[in-house]
């Protein structure tokens, strides 16, 4: 797999991720909503940075 479909897959990772976290769990809270999605990113980039920056 080259860089550019491991960067896509990994977008449409954690799009679908926080998608879901916000319409499961926070409809109607928007500061924690935000706080949740910003630690995702955070949490998706240290993986990728991680296992995936070789590539």
């Amino acid at each position: 797999m080259g860089k550019t479909q491991i960067g896509a897959i990994f977008a449409a990772a954690v799009i679908v991720t926080i998608v879901a976290a916000d319409v499961i769990f926070f409809r109607h809270h928007a500061a924690e909503r935000l706080a949740v999605n910003v630690g995702i990113v955070l949490v998706y980039a240290a993986f990728y940075w991680r296992f995936f920056k070789r590539f």
